[in-house]
């Protein structure tokens, strides 16, 4: 067993899921079972175990705890503050997942009492410096959505562009002029038209589908 005079912090991964609930964007909390915080809402998380890396016990916590696996798993930040757990010393390395609100069916876990979607216009008071991450989440989805296929993960495999408008309007918080944000999908490559239509009340409308 190697020794070394320097400390050892544990090494967890937190997790914002997001996703679309009646047009608008919410994420996933789970209410703590245990201390700290026993009773409090919290993003999914957990510690790194031995025999895995970040990326693996990222979605290992996710499955666990919400019962979900994601479309989009990705890492946008590392929480470091000394003081941000009250049991010891936790580094979290933090991602954002995005789920496709057609197959959303969150169930509390082991380490969960309770597993809930909130509206981010209206979320409660979060155990440790989880409010902060959540916000650092937001900065980092909407980063881009225009130039990456990023938001294809909140949709069906098929699509109206106006329903991946309203998703962008979601995500990003403004409203997008509709000629030219279609302007701007199409010639990003992003989508493509698919061969079916969808049909209602009203004028059927095309089907897009992701391009790659």
């Amino acid at each position: 067993m190697y020794r070394y005079p320097y400390p050892h912090p544990a090494v967890a991964t937190d997790v914002a899921i997001f996703t679309l609930r009646d047009g608008a964007l919410a994420v996933l909390l789970i209410r703590r079972k245990g201390e700290p915080f026993e009773g409090a809402w919290a993003l999914p998380g957990g510690f790194l175990k031995e025999d895995e890396d970040l990326d693996a016990c990222a979605a290992r916590e996710l499955s666990e705890e919400a019962g979900l696996s994601a479309g989009v798993l990705q890492h946008f930040g590392n929480f470091s503050a000394p003081e941000r757990d009250p049991r010891e010393r936790v580094i979290s390395v933090a991602y954002f997942a995005l789920v496709s609100s057609d197959r959303v069916t969150p169930e509390a876990g082991s380490d969960a009492a309770e597993a809930r979607w909130f509206a981010i216009s209206s979320l409660p008071a979060l155990a440790f410096d989880h409010t902060e991450i959540v916000q650092r989440a937001l900065v980092a989805l909407r980063s881009g959505l225009l130039t990456s296929d990023i938001l294809l993960a909140l949709l069906p495999a098929r699509f109206t562009l106006s329903s991946l408008q309203e998703a962008f309007e979601a995500v990003s918080g403004e409203a997008a002029d509709k000629r030219n944000f279609r302007k701007r999908i199409i010639g990003s490559g992003i989508v493509r038209e698919s061969d079916e239509f969808e049909r209602g009340s009203h004028r059927p409308a095309r089907l897009y589908e992701r391009a790659v």
